[in-house]
């Protein structure tokens, strides 16, 4: 039984037959995230909690460039004070919260880009799975010259290690698809778009067969294993980065399609 499409026209929500899709819909921005986005999942993961005639997730974007690009810049541009960087690493950590706590297995349909914050959404789903264009990683040391959440750099060093975490976005470069299948970012590579989404579809009905209590605790277990660091342990990181000149630079450079000047200030 189908259920109708809702959500607003950036992110779409569908459910058929126990399997529900999420799409982030801005292909003409590669996807990338508003906040409006980023609390619209939040708020489908929290209804899901609440469905148990639900049995997994499929997040996939729109087109065949992007998964999710990261957060859209623009939304960075009212940024005055200390306290708007906190509320931001707040809120995104309380969105990919509820994402990686979501009742139900999360399966990430990634083709073309998956970077900055559309690789940390793509960290928090149980499985991931690319085509032979995914390209993943956090460009920001080249880019905003700005840093990862505390919860972020947790699940990416549970991923892949911390020496693998360093290099990645030290040289801020993009992995490519067999790359991120070897670290582990991905679990599966498949040729293109239309095999990607039965895959995808597949894989889902898959786990909906399989015993939902085994796998709900066999989520939260694993979880439950992996060190997160807290908001608190990291404020001072957060605020170094994003109340440097160097992010204002970055910001604008971003924005202005220039090579940012950094001068570590």
């Amino acid at each position: 039984m189908n259920a109708p499409v809702t959500g607003s026209d950036d992110l779409i929500y569908a459910v058929d037959d126990g399997i529900a899709k999420i799409t982030f819909n801005r292909p003409q921005a590669r996807n990338a995230m508003t906040f409006a986005m980023y609390d619209q999942m939040a708020s489908i993961c929290e209804a899901i909690n609440a469905d148990r005639s639900i049995k997994a997730l499929i997040l996939t974007g729109a087109g065949d460039k992007a998964f999710a690009s990261g957060t859209d810049i623009s939304q960075f541009r009212a940024f005055k004070t200390a306290q708007d960087a906190l509320d931001y690493e707040a809120r995104i950590d309380r969105v990919l919260g509820t994402l990686e706590m979501c009742r139900v297995p999360v399966i990430a349909a990634i083709a073309g880009a998956c970077t900055g914050g559309g690789a940390g959404i793509a960290a928090c789903c149980d499985i991931r799975i690319g085509t032979e264009t995914t390209r993943m990683g956090f460009p920001i040391a080249r880019t905003l010259g700005n840093c990862l959440s505390m919860s972020n750099i947790s699940r990416v060093v549970s991923l892949i290690g911390p020496a693998r975490t360093k290099d990645l976005i030290f040289k801020a470069r993009l992995v490519e698809a067999p790359e991120a299948l070897a670290l582990g970012l991905l679990n599966e590579i498949v040729p293109d778009v239309e095999t990607l989404q039965t895959r995808a579809l597949e894989t889902a009905k898959l786990i909906a067969s399989h015993a939902p209590i085994t796998l709900e605790v066999t989520k939260e277990a694993v979880r439950r294993i992996r060190r997160t660091l807290s908001r608190d342990e990291g404020e001072d990181l957060i605020l170094r980065a994003y109340m440097s000149e160097d992010f204002r630079e970055g910001m604008d450079a971003f924005l202005n399609k220039r090579t940012p000047n950094w001068k570590g200030k």
